[in-house]
C-alpha cells in the first residue's frame, strides 16, 4: 500500500466505539447476607435505595456494616443477567488494608486495576512442578465437558452415585463467564456434600485449590496432582451469548475437548437439550451444542444422549446427525435419572435460567447422563 501509514486509519472500516466507562456509584453497606472468606454478599443503600451487592475479600478486602463502598453498578444498569448484583471496587471508610505476603508471580485479571499474582502449578515455586513436568498422558481418564455451569452438578453426582463416592471428581472452571469461583454458590454447596473433591481454575479465572494457567496444565493438574478419576469442565456462572452462531463463551466446551483428547483423555460432551427453552434456537437440541460438534470439537468425542421418549430422542439424534459425521463423535445413551436423584437424596436444587429440574427435566438428565457415561467409562 504505497504511501499508507502505520499510524494512518484503516480506510473504508467504520470506528466502533467497543467499550464504556464503568457505571458508578457510591453506597453505605447495611447489611452481609453471606460471608465466605472468598465472597461477601451485601446489601448496599444507594440514594435511599437498597440493593444486592458481592464483594471479593480476596481482592478488594472485607466490608463491615456501616462502610462505605465504591459500587460497579454497570450490568445493573444495563439489566444484565448477574443475579441482580453490583460490585465492590474499592471500601472507602478502610481503603488500606494489610494482606499477608504470597507465594507465586503469575498475574491474574492482568493489566486491570484487580490484577494479582497467584502461585500456579506450573511454576517452580510450586510444590508440584515436578509432578507437572513429568506428565505423560491421561491415560484415557473421562473429561466431561460441560458448556454451562448448571451442568456439573448432575454430571458430578451421576459419576458418585453410580462409580461409588471414593472416586474423585474434579471442577475445572474455566474462565468464559465469571472469573472468581467464589461467586459460585453451586460449587460450594458440591464441595460441602461431597459430589466435588477438588476445583482448579484456568485462565483468567481463580480461587480454586489449584490455579493453572490454561485448560491444558489444568487437565495435566487434574490427573497428576489431585489425582481425579473424573474431572468436569465448564465456565463458572453466567454465560455470554449473542444468538449469532459463533457469539457464545460456550464454544469453550468444544476447546476443552480437543485439548482433553490431545492429552490422551477421553472428552465426553454434555449437550444442551431443551423443550422448555422459550428461545427456538435453544429447542430441542441448542444451536450452540450443534455448532460445537460440528464445527469447534475437532476430536472425536462421546455425546452423552438421555433417555427420553421416543420421539424426542428421536428428534435429538436427528439434530445432531450432520454434526456427530464431522469428525467421527459417538453417541451413547444413558438413563440419567441416577444423578438427579443423587442431587434430590442431598437436597441440591438447581436450575438453569431460573427453570427446576421439573421444569426443564431434559436439560438435566442430558448432564446426568454424561456423569452415567464418564462411570461407565471407568468401569470399561
Amino acid at each position: 500500500m504505497d504511501g499508507y501509514s502505520i499510524t494512518d486509519p484503516i480506510p473504508n472500516i467504520p470506528v466502533i466505539l467497543a467499550s464504556k466507562m464503568l457505571n458508578r456509584h457510591i453506597g453505605r453497606v447495611t447489611k452481609i447476607t453471606t460471608d465466605r472468606s472468598a465472597v461477601q454478599e451485601l446489601i448496599v443503600e444507594i440514594d435511599g435505595t437498597a440493593s444486592c451487592a458481592v464483594n471479593y475479600p480476596p481482592l478488594t478486602g472485607t466490608v463491615e456494616n456501616g462502610d462505605e463502598v465504591l459500587l460497579n453498578t454497570t450490568a445493573v444498569d444495563l439489566g444484565l443477567g448477574t443475579g441482580g448484583a453490583h460490585f465492590v471496587i474499592a471500601n472507602l471508610s478502610r481503603p488500606a488494608q494489610e494482606t499477608e505476603p504470597t507465594p507465586g508471580h503469575i498475574m491474574k485479571l492482568r493489566y486491570t486495576p484487580l490484577q494479582h499474582a497467584v502461585l500456579s502449578i506450573e511454576e517452580d515455586d510450586s510444590l508440584y512442578s515436578e509432578a507437572m513436568r513429568d506428565f505423560e498422558s491421561l491415560e484415557g481418564m473421562p473429561v466431561i465437558c460441560a458448556e454451562l455451569h448448571s451442568q456439573i452438578a448432575p454430571a458430578a453426582a451421576a459419576v458418585k452415585a453410580l462409580a461409588g463416592h471414593k472416586r474423585r471428581v474434579a471442577y475445572v472452571m474455566t474462565d468464559g463467564a465469571a472469573l472468581p469461583i467464589g461467586l459460585s454458590r453451586l460449587v460450594v454447596e458440591l464441595r460441602d456434600k461431597s459430589l466435588l473433591d477438588s476445583t482448579i481454575t484456568a485462565g483468567q479465572a481463580f480461587g480454586g485449590d489449584i490455579e493453572a494457567i490454561n485448560i491444558y496444565s489444568a487437565l495435566i493438574a487434574a490427573k497428576q496432582v489431585v489425582e481425579a478419576d473424573v474431572v468436569i469442565v465448564s465456565q463458572g456462572p453466567g454465560n455470554a451469548g449473542t444468538g449469532t452462531k459463533y457469539g457464545f463463551s460456550g464454544l469453550q466446551q468444544g476447546e476443552a475437548a480437543n485439548a482433553t483428547r490431545i492429552l490422551g483423555g477421553t472428552p465426553v460432551i454434555v449437550p444442551r437439550i431443551s423443550w422448555a427453552d422459550p428461545r427456538e434456537r435453544h429447542r430441542g437440541v441448542s444451536h450452540h451444542t450443534r455448532t460445537v460438534l460440528g464445527e469447534i470439537a475437532l476430536a472425536p468425542s462421546v455425546v452423552a444422549l438421555p433417555l427420553l421418549r421416543e420421539d424426542r430422542l428421536q428428534h435429538v439424534e436427528a439434530e445432531l446427525a450432520s454434526a456427530l459425521r464431522w469428525c467421527g463423535h459417538e453417541t451413547r445413551i444413558m438413563d440419567g435419572e441416577p444423578g438427579l436423584k443423587e442431587l434430590a437424596d442431598k437436597g441440591i436444587r438447581v436450575t438453569t435460567m431460573g427453570r427446576s429440574v421439573d421444569e426443564d427435566r431434559e436439560f438435566f438428565l442430558a448432564a446426568s447422563a454424561a456423569g452415567a457415561v464418564a462411570a461407565e467409562l471407568l468401569s470399561e
